[in-house]
């Protein structure tokens, strides 16, 4: 394979899931972080959309994070996507929920009144409980076998130690298999070392500059 070299914002969900793929699969690559709120000349000329991640792979240029991740699967061993056409189609499906997920989550983080902070929350307790419905055994999406589905949801279970930090809790009462699996991927070492050192502090950084009702519970 071509030398690879991924483009990284330091909080970004989208980046960490590209991240615990070539982890997982255990690929060389090369990390260059950018600051979004001050993207250079060189990385707009890459980016069609402005965005990371983007991935170099050798002259060429892959974006968007689903993309790479089936990119890296379809390349390298071992396979993280299942071989039945249906069972894929169906992680795929879960995969955007992760993303409608991580929408929810943001938009928790902005609500800058009560009632859309309350609302927010409530969507992300029902996609929690969508979740709790169609988890099996676990510990992992389909088991004991780490998928892309995983590799989606390290990012998304990431954020709720920081909220619990912040005295947001209760997330996965009554939700006991969710609550398993988001143990096993915060414990599995490609999703903790998705990220660079000081992590929950950015984050936290990152909320308090939104202004919003989770902002004023930062000291």
């Amino acid at each position: 394979m071509s030398n690879l070299h991924l483009i990284s914002f330091d909080i970004c969900p989208y980046v960490q899931r590209a991240v615990i793929t070539l982890l997982e699969k255990g690929v060389p690559f090369e990390r260059t972080y950018i600051d979004l709120a001050n993207k250079p000349d060189w990385f707009l000329k890459i980016s069609p959309l402005g965005k990371v991640p983007v991935l170099q792979v050798g002259n060429e240029v892959l974006f968007e994070s689903a993309v790479i991740a089936e990119y890296l699967d379809e390349t390298t061993e071992p396979r993280l996507h299942p071989a039945d056409p249906l069972t894929r189609a169906k992680h795929r499906a879960w995969i955007e929920f992760a993303s409608a997920g991580l929408m929810s989550l943001w938009n928790y983080y902005v609500a800058t009144d009560d009632k859309a902070f309350a609302a927010a929350r409530a969507d992300i307790e029902a996609k929690l409980d969508r979740l709790e419905g169609v988890l099996e055994d676990g510990p992992l999406f389909a088991g004991e076998t780490f998928s892309l589905v995983d590799a989606a949801y390290g990012s998304f279970f990431r954020y709720f130690p920081v909220l619990e930090a912040l005295g947001e809790t209760g997330w996965f009462d009554g939700r006991p298999k969710v609550a398993r699996w988001k143990d096993a991927l915060l414990a599995r070492p490609s999703v903790q070392n998705a990220v660079q050192p000081g992590y929950a502090d950015k984050l936290q950084a990152f909320i308090k500059g939104k202004g919003g009702v989770l902002a004023s519970r930062i000291a």
